[in-house]
């Protein structure tokens, strides 16, 4: 099942399975890199990353006192990744012609024995794509939660290489080989310093920005422009994303490698169940909001 929303020249197909973000386009221009009707989401391509985004090493976590194990969904790398609604078919709650809601309960389970209702409110206007997203705490017991989204955009006719970048993060996360935090610098004079727009060349990025510049409203945006300054492409998020991974791409295969970047606002870094760094406790019957959207422009 897919579900079609349009208004002001924008138009946005989210689909059954994960409640995925298919495609986004405005006024007939792509700026979603998005896949097929019939075909499996690539790479993460749209999906909704909870109740953690990115990855817990050795899918093993403690909380509250209690010692979980999760399965290895990057059974490469030994991590589980992305949580565990993205394969899940979700349900229409509401439809408008510029809108769609739709919802998933995830039932307790090995390694999460948690339930939640999680709920997203698709919509397209002038202003651009917005998800509104809810999730309620069904169980009788405070529950981990961390939150993303993996949409990969693109500048038509700019490639990876001369798109500039503005993210305003002053810190990065440093990984390790499986992807995993090992501690944080500064990225001021460093080849990671985007908190300017700035031309991406060469580099190679699947990297974690924190210490965020935030605007007057809470909120914060990344940016990708064309050097011609005729197009450009803001994903930005509410006052709950403290984070924001981008993903230049590199790691993929045939026509996707290095097209376009997923930018991710994130409200927790990765492997947060065990660090606990900015990990979101619900407690029973708890709601839980956020936003984040997408805004084009073009000459």
């Amino acid at each position: 099942m897919q579900w079609s929303i349009e208004a002001d020249g924008h138009r946005a197909v989210i689909v059954e399975v994960g409640g995925v973000l298919r495609g986004y386009s405005a006024n007939g221009r792509e700026i979603l890199d998005g896949f097929g009707p019939d075909e499996m989401s690539p790479a993460s391509a749209g999906q909704i990353l909870a109740p953690w985004p990115n990855r817990i090493r050795d899918g093993h976590y403690t909380f509250e006192g209690t010692s979980y194990q999760l399965g290895l969904t990057e059974p490469d790398k030994h991590n589980a990744i992305h949580g565990l609604t993205n394969w899940s078919r979700w349900k229409l709650a509401e439809q408008t012609g510029d809108s769609v809601t739709v919802e998933f309960d995830l039932p307790p389970q090995i390694g999460y024995p948690w339930s939640l209702t999680l709920r997203t409110r698709w919509s397209v206007s002038a202003d651009g794509l917005r998800s509104d997203q809810e999730v309620v705490n069904t169980s009788d017991r405070n529950a981990p939660w961390g939150f993303s989204v993996h949409p990969y955009l693109q500048l038509q006719g700019v490639a990876v290489d001369d798109t500039l970048l503005h993210v305003p993060g002053r810190s990065r996360v440093l990984a390790d080989a499986r992807l995993l935090p090992i501690g944080a610098v500064k990225v001021a004079g460093t080849d990671y310093d985007f908190t300017e727009p700035r031309r991406v060349g060469s580099a190679v990025l699947d990297t974690t920005w924190g210490d965020i510049d935030h605007d007057a409203d809470g909120g914060s945006a990344v940016t990708i422009a064309a050097p011609s300054g005729d197009q450009s492409v803001t994903v930005w998020g509410d006052e709950n994303f403290r984070w924001w991974q981008v993903f230049s791409g590199d790691t993929l295969t045939g026509e996707r490698f290095r097209r376009s970047f997923a930018i991710e606002p994130m409200t927790c870094p990765p492997d947060a169940y065990r660090s606990g760094r900015d990990l979101i406790v619900l407690e029973p019957g708890q709601t839980w909001r956020a936003s984040w959207g997408v805004r084009s422009t073009a000459a």
